[in-house]
């Protein structure tokens, strides 16, 4: 894991990520099964901020990323808040930097050893 430095606390890019997910999750959970309960639909301010927030503290954690923005917009077509579109967004960025780390070089390099085989007879 990579060391991130944030005014002086060190705080891991793994630890950003389960961070993003957890939060994600509750968003997810609070807009499919506690606000239909007492909140009218599309028009929910509360909703509204809600999404706002999320998006502000995932491009905090994570960084920005295009996912977001069908989060975020498909948050206000009606019906769609019961999508976890947040979690899937995050599990996409999740699945985008694992992609990205397999394919670049290693950052500290396996020592060479030269010389010639040793052979027995």
């Amino acid at each position: 894991m990579v060391a991130v430095e944030t005014g002086g606390i060190t705080v891991s890019s793994g630890m950003k990520m389960r961070a993003a997910m957890a939060l994600a999750v509750v968003a997810d959970i609070l807009q499919m099964a506690l606000f239909p309960l007492f909140i009218e639909g599309g028009v929910s301010p509360v909703d509204d901020v809600l999404d706002l927030a999320m998006a502000g503290i995932l491009t905090y954690l994570l960084g920005w990323h295009w996912e977001f923005a069908p989060s975020f917009i498909g948050k206000l077509v009606p019906g769609v808040d019961f999508v976890p579109l947040w979690s899937l967004a995050v599990g996409n960025v999740w699945r985008k930097s694992k992609h990205i780390e397999a394919n670049e070089p290693s950052r500290y390099p396996a020592p060479v050893i030269e010389g010639e085989p040793v052979r027995r007879k």
